[in-house]
């Protein structure tokens, strides 16, 4: 029943691409993304472990983040002034510029390694845990057609709040509550694992 649940999100994910998405100027994302740079880089990759890398991630995975930020369904109190002015194209544009970028790959902590790269790849069938590689891909590229993200060296800290938040369910933008439902099920020391492990994933 669970695979199952997963195949249909999927399934409804790749064919529901937004037209926005597939709108965005890459050109134009460059010009408009000055404002992000402070934060992001200037090419997408932060320096601030706080603060994610977005470039190479999916296209759509960031239009969407950038749409729910804006009407709320996910809340920052850093991103939401940011976006407030923000058209539809404006987002398309910057989505198009960032995943058009290379994202710079960090290195994972030696002694999660082990633990992470068993929950990234085969997950934790004794509590229920899914293998991120499933949705993810093994060298964490993602799969954009279906908005999931890609995690291939995105900070381990970044990745640790987000898991922490879907887990608290202070974070709940994701479709099926797919996120919350498998952060839910990870202990602290598994979050942590597998976060730095994506850290160093490529």
């Amino acid at each position: 029943m669970g695979k199952w649940l997963v195949f249909t999100t999927v399934i409804s994910l790749i064919t529901s691409v937004s037209p926005a998405w597939a709108g965005g100027d890459v050109a134009s994302g460059k010009v408009k993304s000055a404002a992000c740079a402070g934060c992001h880089g200037a090419d997408g990759n932060s320096v601030n472990p706080d603060w994610p890398k977005l470039a190479g991630q999916g296209e759509n995975y960031l239009d969407k983040q950038l749409q729910d930020f804006k009407s709320g369904a996910r809340k920052n109190a850093t991103m939401a002034p940011m976006v407030a002015a923000l058209t539809g194209q404006d987002m398309a544009d910057l989505s198009a510029f960032f995943s058009s970028q290379t994202r710079q790959v960090g290195s994972a902590d030696e002694k999660l390694v082990e633990l992470g790269q068993k929950i990234y790849r085969g997950g934790n069938p004794a509590s229920g845990v899914s293998a991120c590689s499933g949705c993810h891909s093994p060298n964490g590229a993602g799969n954009p057609a279906a908005s999931f993200p890609a995690l291939s060296g995105q900070h381990a800290k970044y990745v640790e709040t987000q898991l922490n938040a879907f887990k608290s369910g202070e974070r709940s933008n994701d479709p099926g509550k797919m996120m919350r439902a498998i952060a839910d099920r990870m202990t602290e020391k598994e979050i942590k694992a597998v976060a730095s492990y994506m850290q160093g994933l490529h």
